[in-house]
């Protein structure tokens, strides 16, 4: 594990605790209760035991299911949108991102219902927007949450952006996002374990976009499983 204020060998051995539970069949919630009490976890650390941590079945099963990201090129992508915007943000502004066992880049922040523009979303559209020239997508389709403020606005935005990039894509804000990514036939962008565990095809679209950037120094990586291959 990397130096980090909250990381320490306690954190390692509540982790070690949480796995072992977990590949017991033991329920999740209760499990991450238990082992967060005992070793006095904060709110963070058990936050990135709850995002980093999985049974050895349900992290093989998720590996599976992720593809390069070369493997956009020509297929259809839907991206999860504010699920891969929070993640990049809060690697391009150094707040805690965890790697999970089943390879995926997720932070720790819960911010998902109260996202706010900030200065680097900006930063972050363009470093999605340069990817899909560079791979050339055959359509990409970005989901974002309607019930959160300004999501219209923010697919508004990206739509005029692609008609401007000459980027084949749509980016819409609706009630249900997970209604169109579970099931979708191409490939899906997002590190949400429900999304994954129902999709056939995945990239963690966020997680190859902050290794390009190098900006993983807020990164806690497992010894176990957490990999950054190319991606």
């Amino acid at each position: 594990m990397p130096k980090n204020s909250l990381v320490s060998r306690v954190l390692e051995k509540a982790v070690e605790d949480f796995r072992y539970f977990l590949n017991r069949g033991y329920p999740r919630k209760p499990a991450l209760e238990w082992v967060g009490n005992r070793y006095g976890l904060l709110a963070d650390q058990r936050q990135l035991l709850h995002r980093g941590v999985f049974s050895d079945a349900d992290s093989t099963f998720r590996l599976k299911r992720i593809v390069p990201i070369k493997s956009i090129s020509g297929k259809d992508l839907a991206i999860d949108g504010y699920n891969v915007l929070i993640t990049v943000e809060a690697g391009l502004s150094r707040r805690p991102l965890v790697l999970g066992d089943d390879g995926f880049v997720r932070d720790i922040s819960g911010l998902s219902g109260n996202f706010r523009r900030t200065a680097a979303t900006g930063e972050v559209l363009r470093l999605i927007l340069d990817l899909l020239r560079r791979i050339k997508p055959r359509h990409t389709l970005f989901l974002f949450d309607s019930p959160i403020s300004r999501s219209g606005k923010l697919a508004e935005e990206i739509r005029c952006r692609l008609r401007e990039e000459s980027i084949p894509g749509d980016a819409l804000a609706i009630k249900v996002p997970e209604q169109i990514l579970i099931g979708f036939s191409g490939i899906v962008a997002t590190s949400d374990t429900a999304i994954i565990d129902r999709s056939k095809q995945v990239v963690d679209l966020a997680g190859h976009l902050l290794k390009r950037k190098k900006n993983l120094e807020s990164l806690v990586r497992w010894g176990k499983r957490g990999t950054l291959g190319e991606k």
